[in-house]
């Protein structure tokens, strides 16, 4: 305020010279001819330079006079494009041709597409697990993505879309996870995935332990029962310095695949999986029994039960003398199926007479349908002790149709096998023409079909009239088809009737069932990690994401919807979330329209999940439907 009272006599005193200009202008035009170069001369006594500065020019603006006259003409096209507009809009309407998508469209400027799917469900359930929580404690990171949701992306991605760490971020953009997590997708590359299944490594077995604590609690899982299993995942490409993934055997694995096998216990109560272990290619199932105890009894401790509280339940691969020792000398309970190869196992079960079985029924079915079973002691011997445990000879009456189905397949594929060497022999075709030929390629077939110790072969005839006979062995094949369906049961637990032996051991299903998950939904194979580090990381989140899967289909099923998780996310895939930016800068969330179908599961499991559709503000676009009466499910 000072400096402008200071400058007003100099601006008072121009403005009286540009006054005097003026005037000397107007009344003595010739006063301005002269030198081009010569200075002004005014009568007042003042003498201006040519070029003065702004001055003496005090309707100067500092700016230049262009950037106001674009700024005027940017303005002047906004107003003739919204007059337009405007008027045709106003045409529109006079002929009543304006709906109201032509609104939405001329106020639109983008819209985008992402899947939500069963995202936030699954996400319901991993944050009540604490998984994000648990693994920034463990693995504490200063990056600008922590760990935990690296993991929880991850986890994540295996339930929905398995995919190899280099298409993670591709498949996180097209859902609406990126505005849960407020992280564009860019950040989540494979680079940074693998850093962080680095970091957890180390504390993949604590942090296992915390996360199964969480859930045993949190959804009061019963372990009084436990399945045990062990099974393989194929590995595809050269893992030549791995230590985990090797050449081995493997049921119902090529023997030319490298592999990595992994030990998974599961509970009776909703199939659970309680614990796991990863376990080299080539390592036999007994050897995993121990060391699997060990562990278990980790999991079993923090929750308050003793080992004596829990019965372990395993297929025939989980015992034999020795082990019958380790069971019994750390107090576990146990049932397990038993391989008869010793002398006086095959006995017990071979013993068992047909009237035996008629008169110790298990089931209500009789027939093809039905199950019986002997009570018998089976003797342990180990180097110089010796223990007797409770067993039970089981006939099974499906088992026994099954393998007699399969025995009459084999028979129909041998015998045109042995008509085409008779034909080859009758022609006398090179390689058949000696009796010692015709009878070697006919043994060789006998010994590549599973039924080929049931066929007796012979040749009769002298070179160039060779025939070949063979005949069924019937006191063999009847020997054999009296074994059929028969199998030894073995437990430590005196209070186990012959009843619930079998119906338990029927059940361990349920952890075939978690492996089968594991190979066709969550994809453990083809494994695309080359470092040992990495794939048990990985393997631990394929683990959470398993437990994930089988909370939400107990808790759906309690809940009277029967349908598995693998259901619940195709039924949802097509839902998803349309984001529309508008040209004033706001935008607006829309859920895709919803199925009757899919709205009454989402009812369901809002009630199940405490209505993860709406609970968190970052859902909050996600507008929970109105409940619909459930209707009846077909049980899969």
């Amino acid at each position: 305020m000072n400096h402008q009272r200071a400058n007003r006599p100099h601006q008072i005193m121009v403005w009286l010279i540009w006054l005097l200009t003026a005037i000397i202008i107007l009344v003595q035009p010739d006063a301005w001819s002269g030198a081009e170069n010569e200075p002004l001369c005014i009568s007042a006594g003042f003498t201006l330079a040519q070029m003065p500065g702004e001055e003496m020019f005090l309707w100067w603006t500092k700016e230049r006079w262009r950037k106001y006259a674009v700024i005027a003409y940017r303005r002047w096209q906004c107003a003739r494009r919204k007059a337009q507009q405007t008027a045709r809009l106003a045409r529109l309407a006079l002929t009543g041709a304006l709906s109201l998508a032509t609104v939405v469209d001329l106020l639109t400027q983008s819209q985008l597409r992402r899947q939500v799917g069963a995202i936030p469900v699954l996400y319901a359930v991993l944050d009540s697990l604490q998984v994000r929580t648990i693994i920034n404690r463990h693995c504490p990171s200063r990056r600008k993505v922590d760990n935990g949701t690296i993991a929880l992306v991850l986890i994540l991605n295996r339930l929905m879309a398995p995919c190899a760490l280099v298409h993670v971020a591709d498949w996180l953009a097209k859902t609406a996870l990126v505005h849960k997590l407020g992280l564009p997708a860019s950040k989540f590359n494979d680079d940074r995935l693998a850093r962080a299944l680095d970091d957890i490594k180390p504390h993949c077995r604590n942090i296992w332990l915390d996360v199964i604590e969480i859930a045993i609690q949190r959804y009061d899982i019963d372990l009084r029962v436990l399945f045990y299993d062990l099974t393989a995942f194929v590995a595809h490409g050269d893992y030549a310095q791995s230590e985990y993934i090797t050449f081995g055997h493997a049921h119902n694995t090529p023997m030319n695949k490298r592999k990595i096998k992994m030990g998974l216990n599961v509970s009776a109560d909703g199939h659970i999986p309680v614990d796991y272990a990863p376990w080299v290619g080539n390592t036999a199932d007994k050897a995993t029994v121990q060391r699997n105890l060990t562990h278990l009894k980790q999991v079993l401790h923090r929750q308050g039960y003793t080992m004596n509280q829990v019965l372990i339940v395993g297929d025939r691969a989980n015992l034999d003398d020795k082990l019958a020792f380790v069971y019994t000398d750390a107090g576990i309970r146990y049932l397990a199926g038993l391989q008869p190869q010793k002398t006086v196992h095959r006995q017990l079960v071979e013993s068992v007479t047909e009237s035996q079985f008629d008169q110790h029924p298990l089931s209500q079915e009789r027939g093809a349908n039905g199950y019986w079973g002997v009570p018998v002691r089976v003797p342990f011997n180990h180097l110089t002790h010796q223990v007797s445990h409770y067993g039970l000879v089981v006939l099974s009456g499906p088992m026994r149709q099954a393998l007699a189905r399969s025995r009459t397949k084999h028979f129909a594929v041998l015998w045109p096998e042995l008509l085409s060497v008779q034909q080859k022999a009758a022609a006398h075709q090179a390689r058949y023409r000696r009796i010692q030929d015709v009878q070697a390629r006919a043994e060789t077939k006998l010994r590549n079909s599973p039924v080929g110790k049931f066929v007796q072969v012979w040749t009769s005839g002298e070179t160039g009239h060779i025939r070949l006979h063979w005949q069924v062995k019937q006191d063999a094949l009847r020997a054999a088809m009296s074994q059929d369906g028969r199998y030894l049961l073995v437990t430590n637990d005196p209070t186990l009737t012959p009843q619930q032996m079998l119906a338990l051991y029927r059940r361990k299903d349920g952890v075939e069932k978690r492996i089968a998950v594991c190979k066709q939904d969550i994809t453990i194979s083809p494994i695309y990690l080359h470092q040992d580090n990495r794939i048990q990381a990985m393997l631990l989140l394929q683990t959470l994401a398993l437990l994930t899967y089988s909370i939400l289909e107990r808790q759906m099923q309690a809940h009277g919807l029967q349908q598995t998780t693998r259901q619940l996310i195709t039924q949802l895939e097509e839902l998803s979330l349309i984001e529309t930016q508008c040209w004033d800068g706001s935008i607006l969330f829309r859920l895709s329209p919803l199925t009757a179908e899919q709205r009454q599961t989402i009812a369901v499991i809002q009630t199940v999940m405490q209505a993860p559709f709406s609970h968190s503000p970052q859902w909050g676009c996600i507008a929970a439907p109105e409940p619909v009466p459930l209707l009846p499910h077909s049980t899969p």
